[in-house]
């Protein structure tokens, strides 16, 4: 299966349908009135449905298991064609379009079994996805060429005692994002070099301004103490996000003190400096951050 443990849950809905047409109004009266003699096909067909939706990661070698937190199986009779439609809802890091298709296609299936000692001409018909929701496909975000700028702070690094593998982890991030790092520096942890870094590159207007390390407990983790009194607004938002990311893949998350804020149109973030860490907190909040400059931009031209 393909690997989405850095995804995260959004919710999700899809909707398939099928269509069973069958050859003559009896066996549709049949249905209408049941009197089909296996039973009342609609009610047989939904629960079989439900077990479908529920099973299709059991069926379908590539599907991932995943929470079904609704689904909804509604019926349309035309003429001699038996309309299904199945809705299915989850919040999860993968889509549900699978599971509403395969369910359609049981419901159909169950519907052929339960009218075939009537009809010997049946068809199934049309099974397909009618709509998706959610995921990357319902978050448009516009990049307006975006312009980067990464500030390493560490003081082995500086010195050159380690090499910087987190900084250019986060370039490769935005570059994905067609995000161009316009500046890479690495500076030691002292606060008066971190903040004339961010006040010179806050004037030049670059877009994002991505600090990496500094933002741990010891004595010379002093990012946050160096960022935050120049923020003009503080996004605890992005800061929770990438908390609660983490935390779900180590529990020493918690002890990140990850900065997000606003300076004119320019976003700030502080990152961890352990190149796991920056990357993890990159897919915890992109592509979804790049809504924040719609907004900002957005409320200065009203």
């Amino acid at each position: 299966m393909i690997n989405i443990t850095h995804k995260s849950s959004t919710l999700r809905i899809a909707t398939a349908q099928a269509v069973v047409e069958v050859s003559h109004e009896d066996v549709i009266k049949a249905v209408v009135e049941k009197k089909v003699p296996k039973g009342d096909v609609f009610e047989m067909a939904k629960v079989a449905g439900l077990f479908a939706a529920k099973k299709t990661s059991d069926m379908i070698p590539d599907c991932h298991p995943l929470p079904i937190e609704y689904t909804l199986i509604t019926f349309e009779i035309i003429d001699l064609l038996i309309h299904i439609r199945v809705e299915i809802h989850t919040i999860y890091k993968t889509g549900v379009e699978v599971e509403a298709m395969h369910a359609a296609s049981v419901v159909a299936l169950t519907i052929y079994d339960m009218l075939k000692p009537l009809d010997k001409n049946i068809t199934i018909q049309q099974i397909k996805l009618i709509e998706k929701k959610g995921g990357k496909s319902s978050f448009k975000f516009h990049n307006q060429s975006l312009r980067a700028a990464v500030i390493v702070c560490s003081d082995s690094i500086s010195s050159g005692e380690k090499e910087d593998k987190a900084g250019l982890a986060i370039s490769k991030k935005l570059n994905a994002y067609n995000i161009e790092t316009v500046e890479y520096i690495i500076v030691p942890d002292e606060i008066d070099e971190i903040q004339e870094k961010l006040i010179s590159f806050s004037s030049q207007q670059i877009d994002l301004i991505i600090y990496t390390g500094g933002t741990g407990l010891s004595p010379r983790d002093v990012t946050p103490e160096a960022i935050k009194p120049l923020l003009e607004k503080e996004i605890y938002g992005i800061e929770e996000a990438i908390r609660s990311y983490g935390q779900m893949r180590t529990p020493y998350s918690m002890l990140s003190r990850s900065v997000a804020g606003i300076i004119g149109e320019s976003v700030v973030l502080a990152l961890p400096g352990s190149t796991k860490g920056a990357e993890e907190s990159m897919d915890a909040i992109f592509p979804a951050i790049l809504h924040t400059f719609q907004v900002i931009k957005g409320s200065r031209h009203d």
